[in-house]
């Protein structure tokens, strides 16, 4: 089936559709890789309006229903990824991989050299995903607990 869908910059009226599929989508992070606290649960609709007006945040849309977002902070010419989700009706129609593109092309135009991000090494579909979008794993690091691969990607 294709889907027709929009990628742009979340406001703050995105915040309860935005925390709706951080929702889900975390929790079905958390049942894979066994991770009891993930902060991403903890976080309300406030706290993500407060995140839309300190960081780039974008969002996937079908006919205004907010179906994936992602979240971009910049320090100079290094950019973090973090709250990457795709609401699961919704997953391989690309919507993912597009929102990565256009994160990409802002961060491209921004100046911005290198991007990395933090996830499970158990979460396994998703570490092919980010593979599949070029990022390579920098280091393994255990200050939550659990094993957590920093990947990066270089932007040309």
């Amino acid at each position: 089936m294709y889907y027709s869908f929009i990628i742009r910059q979340a406001n703050s009226d995105d915040a309860p559709d935005i925390h709706s599929i951080l929702q889900t989508s975390f929790e079905e992070y958390r049942q894979i890789t066994g991770i009891e606290k993930l902060d991403a649960l903890k976080e309300t609709v406030d706290d993500i309006r407060k995140q839309i007006e300190m960081k780039t945040v974008y969002i996937a849309a079908i006919d205004d229903k907010v179906v994936g977002t992602l979240r971009l902070s910049i320090n100079n010419d290094e950019a973090y990824l973090s709250r990457f989700a795709v609401d699961p009706k919704n997953r391989n129609n690309g919507i993912g991989e597009t929102l990565m593109t256009v994160a990409d092309k802002f961060l491209r135009d921004k100046g911005v050299k290198k991007i990395s991000l933090h996830t499970s090494s158990k979460h396994i579909a998703l570490m092919r995903f980010y593979y599949g979008r070029g990022f390579f794993v920098e280091s393994i690091e255990s200050d939550r607990g659990y094993p957590r691969a920093k990947l990066t990607k270089f932007l040309s």
